[in-house]
C-alpha cells in the first residue's frame, strides 16, 4: 500500500495569531519561522497518529484487492471515496463503479468494501483509490487535545530555534505531548 498526497490542506489547524498568543510574541520578526513550525508540527502529528487534521486528498495504490474484500485505509478520518481505478492488461485505466460501496470512514483504520472488484491486469500498482480525509475544512473541526499538542510542540521547537533550523525540525517532542495524542494513536495488535 502506498499513499500519495494529491491535494494538501488549504489551511493549517492553527493560525499564526493563535501561536503568537500562546508564545506571547507581539512582534512580526519571527512570523515566517513560526508559520513553518506550524506546518512541521502538523505533519509530525499526522505521521505519528495516521490522522489528517485538515481536509486533504490522497491516492491509495494497491497491487491487488484484499482477500477479505475490505480495503483498510490508514489515513483518516475518511470523508469520501472520490474515485477508484484499476488498470487492465493493456494498462488502460478503468473506473470502478462506486454503486453499493460501504465506507466506515471513522473506523481506525477506515474500511472500504466494494461490491464490484474486477481483477487488475498488472501485477504491481494495479488499483488506485482516491479519497478525501480530515476532520474538516475549518480549524474548529480539529479536536482540542490535538490542537493543544500542536501548540506545545511548536513552543518546544521555537525554544530550540537557535540550535536546530526549521528544516531539521522536529528535533524532539516535549513532555506531555505523548499524553495529548495517545488517545488518537492507531493501536495495532
Amino acid at each position: 500500500m502506498t499513499y500519495v498526497l494529491t491535494d494538501p490542506p488549504l489551511a493549517e489547524p492553527l493560525t499564526l495569531a493563535e501561536v503568537k498568543a500562546h508564545l506571547r510574541i507581539d512582534h512580526t520578526d519571527e512570523d515566517a519561522g513560526l508559520q513553518a513550525l506550524i506546518s512541521v508540527a502538523r505533519e509530525h502529528l499526522e505521521r505519528e497518529t495516521g490522522l489528517c487534521l485538515m481536509a486533504q486528498s490522497f491516492r491509495l495504490i494497491l497491487d491487488e484487492w484484499p482477500e477479505t474484500g475490505v480495503i483498510p485505509i490508514a489515513r483518516g478520518p475518511v470523508q469520501t471515496i472520490d474515485d477508484i481505478v484499476y488498470y487492465d492488461a493493456t494498462g488502460t485505466a478503468v473506473h470502478v463503479s462506486l454503486e453499493g460501496h460501504v465506507l466506515d470512514g471513522r473506523a481506525r483504520p477506515a474500511r472500504l468494501w466494494l461490491k464490484n472488484r474486477p481483477l487488475p491486469g498488472r501485477a504491481l500498482n494495479g488499483i488506485e483509490v482516491t479519497f478525501s480525509a480530515g476532520f474538516g475544512e475549518a480549524a474548529t473541526d480539529v479536536p482540542g487535545p490535538l490542537k493543544r499538542a500542536l501548540l506545545v510542540h511548536i513552543g518546544y521547537m521555537h525554544a530550540f530555534r537557535g540550535v536546530l533550523s526549521t528544516d531539521q525540525q522536529p528535533g524532539g517532542v516535549p513532555d506531555g505531548y505523548e499524553r495529548l495524542i495517545s488517545a488518537y494513536r492507531l493501536r495495532r495488535l
